[in-house]
């Protein structure tokens, strides 16, 4: 059954986890705000709780901060906010609610769009793949294997609850990512580290000074820039701060894509642009 309405909107949460066993939540922070995303992540564990739901699965993201020791270099509210939500939730009892943790990270359909490649200015022939990542590696996960990572977390009560499970296809270096694209589609990529300054003017956003998730109004000091939110993103996987259990991701899901090479080879990837939302593919049909 699927149920219209606004989803943070307590009265409507409550119709719909009426007579409900299972749960995920998955919250748009980069819409809400990290204040707003920290406390519907933490309301709807509250009302699952609540309603007696037998297991609550939680969309988590890596908290980039506490990875960095709480430098500001690592602060990026996309991430912190689920961050602290994962906090919260894996310090609550796994009875009577079980509860799963699927802490994810930049989707590999991102290189179809934000992360997608352009054509070098001085020669048109060659795809640039550009970040401000230096020599580290930034993993990438499948989403259809994200949501099959989901479903087996729903399956498997017994081994999930209270389990973290950090996913992800690969670990991969923007060189190595360069090269692969190459190797697939034969035509010539490079991988140009940029610095932050740089990234920003490549004009990927009109706008890098607007702030994101801006729900308590213009002038909400809690909100933070474009620039600033991207900057720790970027630099969080620039110095490898996070990490994930490939062995087990094997065990778990053993038809997973392994590589961003299988991935490309699977769907015909050419550096060509598709939006990953539906929102987006709705609008550019119209």
């Amino acid at each position: 059954m699927v149920m219209e309405g606004e989803p943070y909107h307590e009265p409507t949460l409550r119709e719909a986890l009426k007579d409900v066993s299972l749960v995920f939540v998955n919250t748009n922070g980069l819409v809400i705000g990290e204040k707003a995303e920290i406390y519907w992540g933490i309301r709807l564990y509250e009302l699952a709780r609540e309603f007696r739901v037998k297991h609550f699965v939680y969309a988590g993201l890596e908290y980039a901060s506490k990875l960095g020791n709480f430098d500001a270099n690592y602060r990026t509210s996309i991430l912190d906010g689920k961050g602290k939500v994962v906090d919260y939730i894996s310090r609550q009892p796994t009875a009577p609610t079980g509860w799963s943790i699927l802490t994810s990270c930049p989707y590999v359909e991102g290189l179809s769009e934000f992360l997608r490649p352009f054509p070098d200015p001085s020669d048109p022939e060659t795809m640039v793949f550009a970040a401000p990542l230096g020599n580290g590696k930034c993993p990438l996960i499948h989403l259809e294997d994200y949501g099959l990572y989901a479903r087996w977390l729903f399956d498997n009560p017994t081994r999930s609850n209270g389990l973290e499970l950090h996913v992800g296809t690969e670990d991969i270096a923007w060189k190595d990512l360069a090269a692969v694209f190459t190797a697939v589609t034969g035509t010539g990529a490079v991988y140009r580290d940029f610095t932050l300054d740089e990234y920003f003017q490549l004009g990927m956003w009109p706008n890098p000074e607007a702030l994101l998730g801006v729900t308590g109004g213009p002038d909400d000091s809690s909100c933070m820039t474009i620039r600033k939110n991207y900057s720790g993103f970027w630099n969080t996987w620039k110095d490898d701060l996070t990490k994930r259990d490939y062995q087990l991701l094997d065990e778990i899901l053993p038809t997973r894509v392994k590589s961003v090479k299988e991935w490309m080879e699977k769907i015909g990837y050419r550096g060509n642009y598709a939006s990953v939302l539906k929102d987006r593919r709705d609008a550019a049909r119209k």
